[in-house]
């Protein structure tokens, strides 16, 4: 995770200089301590010393820099994380939002005060540590990354790159603008985590990036078929399925 965040970085924020990388919570403390840095990444779930100890410890302190969270759970009171004027990033981050954080980041560096006072943080800590009355459970967001099988790898696949998805037996065949790759998920489960506005499905076993449709038709046998942009074979829709296609 650490060697990603940094290559994301780097792309998002190319003036940015990472002056040290922590793997644990006490080598973050001490590496913060020696380097005083304006900006710090901490992991909520850290061996040794997770990330709300340690921002703790840095509030007490009464310097903290600015702490951007990274967890891999929506639990985390994010609207606290708002109304404190930190930044969260929901693992595995995305590059759009990593944008939204850096451009807050470079306002709150601009300020010619701290972007969360001792105090906030403190309070905004002490939130997130306390218990809270179960509530309904979120909608949880959309698919953002998968893990394919390729050949001999697992590759790490951004949503955005993906075709189309085909029932193929035990497996879901993941069509990419090159190649194919494989995902144990059946279609039916894949359909629940994916966005209804980006992906549509149109067949039982197809489920199509609508930013991937070129245009449609009807085939010989009267059928409606679904032209891709990025690959050449063609999609047929189901009659279940053709409505959303009318407006076209």
């Amino acid at each position: 995770m650490l060697d990603y965040l940094q290559t994301q970085l780097a792309t998002a924020w190319p003036q940015l200089r990472i002056v040290g990388k922590a793997g644990n919570g006490i080598e973050a403390l001490r590496l913060i301590d020696e380097l005083a840095p304006d900006v710090v990444f901490l992991d909520i779930q850290m061996p040794g010393l997770n990330g709300l100890d340690l921002a703790q410890r840095l509030a007490s302190d009464g310097k903290a820099p600015h702490i951007v969270f990274v967890t891999a759970h929506h639990e985390y009171a994010v609207d606290a994380f708002e109304h404190a004027a930190l930044d969260y990033l929901l693992k595995p981050t995305t590059v759009e939002r990593l944008d939204k954080t850096v451009a807050k980041l470079k306002l709150a560096l601009r300020a010619p005060a701290p972007a969360v006072a001792p105090d906030a943080l403190r309070a905004l800590l002490q939130q997130l540590a306390a218990p809270t009355a179960p509530t309904a459970a979120a909608a949880p967001a959309p698919l953002q990354w998968i893990r394919a099988a390729h050949g001999d790898e697992t590759r790490l696949i951004a949503i955005d790159e993906v075709i189309y998805f085909q029932s193929n037996d035990k497996y879901t065949s993941v069509f990419l603008q090159e190649g194919e790759c494989l995902i144990r998920t059946p279609l039916s489960k894949l359909r629940e985590q994916l966005d209804e506005a980006r992906f549509w499905q149109i067949h039982r076993s197809v489920i199509v990036a609508a930013k991937s449709v070129a245009g449609t038709h009807t085939d010989f046998r009267g059928r409606l078929v679904v032209k891709l942009k990025e690959r050449r074979e063609q999609l047929t829709v189901s009659r279940n399925y053709a409505e959303q296609f009318k407006q076209m």
